[in-house]
């Protein structure tokens, strides 16, 4: 397995960037027998970090490595830099722009990925799982599905704020140059609600997505609210699960290697179990 660092220059961000990668291009034949991950093609995973991480926090926290190893797996791991993976106004602002096109473009290139968007996921946790959500309805003939593990669905908390207010994580005067015009976000692209709605008025197929979120996180209801929500939409391509757990990595690795073996699972065969999930 190869652990790369990697340096480009980004003209979405209008600078070089840095994003971590996890390639599984060396495991030994004895280890690859039995394994059926390895009968195929190589699957891509551009993983999502959270508010004030970096593409660092994924090698850090989680058992990443090993699931990459044991489902064929390469993964890119980004920095979100605040950003909530969005579109800001002015030069080298374009987060949703570098992660969702260009980022992908660059690392098949290079690297030689699948071009293809079965073969092609997004996943994350926190305001990594608002992006992997974001992004993927931005893009949905890129990502074939996604995943979100207490993603942070905050436009619910934001909308209407006033100048002046804040909140535990930042103030009006962030939320509003991420995020826009907060009086409006019901019909803002960076609400996923609205991308929800664009693309079942398009009659584009909205990729497949994994959601989980502990019942101790301070993002639950936010995280229900957007569930119930599919359910009212009629979007029948969602798994949600609920446990113990709050916002913190250990909940975040309970459900790592199971998002990521319903992901590259072709047959969908790979649902949680009924006592911990709910299907749309």
């Amino acid at each position: 397995m190869a652990i790369l660092t990697v340096n480009f220059f980004s003209n979405s961000l209008s600078r070089i960037v840095e994003f971590q990668m996890v390639l599984p291009n060396d495991l030994p034949p004895t280890m690859k027998a039995g394994n059926p991950a390895y009968d195929r093609k190589m699957k891509t995973l551009y993983l999502l970090s959270g508010f004030s991480g970096c593409s660092r926090d994924w090698l850090i926290g989680s058992s990443i490595q090993d699931v990459a190893l044991k489902y064929n797996l390469a993964v890119i791991m980004p920095s979100g830099e605040n950003s909530f993976y969005l579109n800001g106004k002015g030069t080298g602002k374009a987060y949703e722009t570098y992660v969702g096109e260009e980022l992908v473009k660059y690392t098949r290139n290079v690297f030689g990925l699948s071009d293809q968007k079965e073969d092609t996921f997004i996943g994350g946790n926190s305001m990594g799982g608002f992006g992997a959500i974001h992004t993927g309805l931005a893009y949905p003939e890129t990502f074939g599905k996604l995943f979100a593990l207490s993603p942070a669905l905050i436009v619910y908390n934001i909308e209407g704020m006033k100048d002046g207010s804040k909140d535990e994580i930042a103030d009006y005067e962030y939320y509003h140059q991420v995020f826009g015009d907060l009086d409006n976000l019901d019909d803002s692209r960076n609400n996923p609600e609205f991308l929800v709605k664009e693309l079942k008025v398009s009659g584009t197929k909205i990729p497949e997505l994994f959601m989980a979120c502990g019942t101790e996180d301070f993002l639950l209801e936010t995280n229900r609210r957007f569930h119930s929500f599919l359910k009212e939409q009629q979007i029948s391509n969602v798994y949600y699960a609920e446990s113990a757990g709050t916002h913190d990595w250990n909940f975040w690795n309970e459900y790592l290697e199971p998002a990521i073996a319903w992901m590259v699972d072709d047959n969908n065969n790979k649902k949680l179990d009924s006592n911990d999930a709910a299907e749309v």
